[in-house]
């Protein structure tokens, strides 16, 4: 048996190097405004992923019929169930600070002034966030008062008896004491502000980068702490909708006239509204050129190369093709009927990292043809794939190999599922046609460059490089989340659970391959703006210069 601990603490490593490595990846090779604002951008979007409570808002309720539901009850479930969301969310944003690089340039320049929370932190957004930690606070010290309730056992067979007195044959639930779920959700809202906190220091204590000026320094810190604290806020509204759905459940008695309605999880939907409405600061350089620099704009310039415009409705094009597919396997799914076989998982994203390496080496191929030239030279990218890009297609592959190895462990247990051969062979497929399309890349016909289109050609490879490498390191993340989705089950198996006890929650790799499907889809749809505003613009044509 593999030791417990070890894997406890492997996923959430594991993850975590990821998510570094995929900010890293945003601001690596050139930290300017548009790359640190992209940055922030998926701080906020994966810490919002990472701060869910919905698997934990059945906590402290006792299941009378475990064969029919779960929810955490004991310590070990309660404790896991509410540590993952909140440590998860500050290690985000955490992680979004220490990502940003470190100065360069041979002289650093000193700062007079001593930065201090108070000189970025939104007011408003304070305050507000702060009124609903208080409210959350008083809700966990009111659920202390409520008395726990032993549940009602099903009857054989479900059948109601003439003495149910109103039960239903299948049970009632129970729950713990009111006073043991205060402490775990006081604790957890101890740990929530104290690491808001933490974050909130580490904002301010962290070097400015030297590719922005000071007013776009200063709006970053805002930015920022306006990502944490809109999340926290709602963390610590889930907080109080747990404690409301604890008080709810009623008590066993003659008369069952309880209502079910929570209305502190209303009040949690209502917090989650407000925060997502909030608008988060916007960099001064980038709102004073949001205009000239947006991919609207690109395609409209007349002075923009029709290769160049190719380009981007390449980029477009995987865009609508990725979404079909992803429709198309959901039909799949839900239309099936009968429970689709284990291998159509990792089939469907075989297919559909093939479809869009196919989309990405015809877009090259259309490039080679309507304007390339055989005389013209080939311009190969000094760096075709950025260090940050590599390193985190590096760690995807390592994650799938991760994977493997789990589904190999779970295949010597008894009646474990034979899956990780044929998926090795899928993957050498998608190998191989990753592989045609960058020889499709690297070997096409060179676009001849005009005045001022100097590095034309090898700007366009340098995409088209992004965009195969973004999706072979989908394609890993995404074929690791399906092999360990559809064995989940062998988790019981490949590890001991402390005490021969099995936990209720879900299987801790069901919760990783749905992590990993949800950042592989991510990956697959990060845009690559940045090189394309990057491409050489020649002078206009005389046409277009007479029309205008």
């Amino acid at each position: 048996m593999v030791a417990m601990p070890t894997l406890f603490f492997l996923g959430p490593v594991v993850g975590a190097v990821l998510v570094y490595l995929f900010l890293r990846m945003q601001v690596w090779s050139k930290p300017d405004a548009e790359s640190v604002a992209s940055h922030g951008l998926w701080v906020g979007i994966i810490g919002w992923m990472a701060s869910s409570l919905q698997g934990a808002m059945r906590t402290g309720i006792i299941v009378a019929n475990p064969t029919a539901s779960s929810a955490a009850a004991t310590p070990g479930q309660i404790a896991g169930a509410l540590a993952w969301p909140v440590l998860a969310c500050l290690t985000v944003h955490a992680l979004g600070q220490l990502s940003y690089p470190a100065p360069k340039a041979p002289r650093r320049y000193a700062e007079l002034t001593v930065r201090r929370i108070r000189d970025f932190l939104p007011r408003k957004l304070a305050w507000t966030t702060a009124g609903v930690f208080v409210f959350a606070a008083l809700v966990i010290a009111w659920t202390a008062t409520l008395p726990g309730h032993t549940p009602v056992m099903p009857t054989p067979g479900g059948v109601t008896q003439p003495s149910d007195n109103g039960y239903v044959g299948q049970g009632q639930e129970g729950r713990i004491p009111g006073w043991e779920l205060a402490a775990w959700l006081g604790g957890a809202l101890l740990v929530l502000a104290l690491g808001t906190w933490l974050v909130l220091v580490l904002t301010a204590r962290r070097r400015r980068l030297e590719t922005l000026d000071d007013d776009d320094n200063r709006a970053l810190r805002a930015i920022g702490a306006n990502r944490l604290l809109r999340t926290v806020a709602t963390i610590a509204a889930g907080l109080a909708a747990i404690a409301g759905n604890f008080a709810t459940q009623p008590a066993p008695g003659a008369l069952w006239q309880s209502s079910l309605f929570n209305v502190l999880g209303l009040v949690n939907m209502a917090v989650l509204l407000v925060m997502w409405w909030w608008r988060v600061p916007q960099l001064p350089s980038l709102a004073t050129a949001q205009k000239d620099i947006s991919i609207s704009t690109l395609r409209a310039n007349p002075r923009t190369h029709g290769a160049a415009r190719l380009s981007i409705s390449t980029g477009a094009a995987l865009g609508v093709v990725g979404g079909l597919v992803l429709v198309a396997g959901i039909v799949v799914i839900l239309g099936a009927s009968r429970p689709l076989d284990p291998w159509a998982f990792p089939a469907l994203t075989a297919v559909a990292a093939m479809i869009l390496l196919a989309t990405i080496a015809a877009g090259d191929m259309l490039t080679a043809r309507n304007y390339g030239r055989p005389e013209a030279p080939v311009q190969w990218p000094h760096q075709p794939v950025s260090t940050g890009l590599l390193a985190f297609a590096i760690g995807s592959a390592l994650v799938f190999g991760l994977a493997v190895a789990f589904a190999i462990a779970a295949e010597v247990q008894p009646s474990g599922l034979r899956s990780w051969l044929g998926v090795l062979v899928l993957s050498a497929v998608v190998g191989i046609a990753g592989t045609l399309a960058i020889l499709a890349v690297r070997r096409r016909r060179g676009v001849p460059e005009g005045n001022g289109e100097a590095g034309l050609d090898a700007a366009l490879r340098a995409i088209s490089m992004y965009r195969i490498v973004r999706t072979l390191a989908a394609y890993c993340l995404g074929q690791a989340a399906a092999l360990l989705l559809i064995t989940g089950d062998a988790w019981s198996r490949v590890v001991q659970p402390a005490g021969g006890e099995f936990s209720l929650a879900p299987s801790p790799a069901t919760t990783a391959g749905m992590v990993l499907a949800a950042v592989a889809v991510i990956v697959a749809v990060v845009p690559v703006r940045s090189l394309l505003r990057a491409i050489p613009r020649g002078e206009p044509a005389p046409h277009a210069e007479r029309a205008r």
